[in-house]
């Protein structure tokens, strides 16, 4: 086999599938694509990337073996992809976003087994298919709300300005260490499934993202005093009629509490209100976060989730030793 490698193999074209802002993507040149025809040596179907190792033979006569990633277990178990998909010796035909560095690494675009199939990521926003009559369920948030864009867009304050230069990603972000961004991040990502559960006493709130669980006491207790800080925050809420209204405080100093490299601080405080659209399709949440040390302003905003009774939560699973040979070499 030959490894198509020449510069007229290298082309710049809009992308076929949307490449999600889940990807440690900062290393991979987005606007190029390669394509060649490869062996697969080495199929590993596990979190954070599902990594598919392949030889091909370059112009000079040499092996080449290329490391190959693509999303996480649940986002590409939604996009039709199996453990059994792929096994060693299988011939593939790969369009790739190579990795900036020059290394034999990439980020797949599309994948081509011999029976012709195409094999992508897919995380296209979802289609409405069902009503709810209440906030039980599962959701999936729609791309347009995002609270990570809206963060980066916020005022800060000096403290902030200072910490975020210092920040390096690969070196200071614990999601190499298995910790999620803390809320209100992943609440109404179109990738990774929210999942909310009502009980008598409390409210339980899940995100497939490093397996994510809020606790929501409803019982009319108080915040405790002395609290230990944690990536969650201490919640209680109550309910005004059907809207389901949280409190969180106890914050702990994650480095990109507040967006990349703007941290959480001790007096962060943020409120959020669930409520279900008139027609039960979507669960709207409005989110305001005060933190005085960082953010010069609160940042006020609200995400819509489609209601995805036909969707399952995945586990994560998340294993720092493989999420650190992943992503943060």
């Amino acid at each position: 086999m030959k490894i198509l490698y020449s510069i007229s193999f290298l082309f710049f074209v809009g992308l076929t599938f949307p490449v999600g802002a889940h990807h440690s993507d900062a290393g991979y040149d987005l606007e190029t694509i390669v394509a060649f025809e490869a062996e697969v040596v080495r199929y590993v179907f596990r979190n954070p990337h599902v990594t598919i190792f392949v030889e091909t033979e370059a112009e000079s006569g040499e092996r080449v073996e290329w490391e190959l990633e693509s999303g996480s277990t649940p986002i590409m178990t939604r996009s039709g992809w199996s453990e059994g998909l792929l096994k060693a010796g299988d011939i593939i035909r790969v369009r790739m976003h190579p990795e900036r560095s020059g290394r034999a690494k990439a980020m797949v675009n599309t994948l081509e087994t011999t029976d012709g199939k195409l094999w992508a990521q897919k995380d296209t926003d979802p289609e409405v298919t069902s009503t709810a009559t209440g906030l039980n369920g599962v959701w999936r948030g729609r791309s347009a709300f995002s609270v990570f864009r809206g963060f980066s867009e916020m005022p800060l304050t000096p403290a902030a300005i200072a910490a975020k230069e210092q920040f390096e990603y690969f070196r200071d972000s614990p999601v190499a260490d298995c910790v999620a961004p803390p809320p209100p991040f992943l609440v109404g990502t179109n990738v990774y499934l929210n999942g909310i559960d009502v009980l008598d006493d409390r409210v339980i709130l899940r995100n497939e993202y490093f397996d994510q669980t809020r606790i929501v006491y409803t019982d009319g207790r108080d915040h405790p005093q002395d609290q230990e800080p944690t990536n969650e925050g201490h919640s209680i809420g109550a309910w005004d009629g059907d809207v389901l209204v949280v409190d969180t405080v106890d914050f702990a100093g994650h480095p990109s509490g507040n967006g990349r490299g703007v941290p959480s601080g001790k007096q962060k405080h943020m409120t959020e209100r669930y409520s279900l659209s008139e027609d039960g399709t979507l669960a709207i949440v409005d989110i305001v976060v005060e933190d005085p040390e960082f953010l010069a302003e609160p940042y006020i905003g609200y995400i819509e989730m489609v209601y995805t009774p036909e969707l399952e939560l995945f586990r994560y699973d998340c294993v720092p030793e493989l999420s650190r040979q992943a992503g943060f070499e």
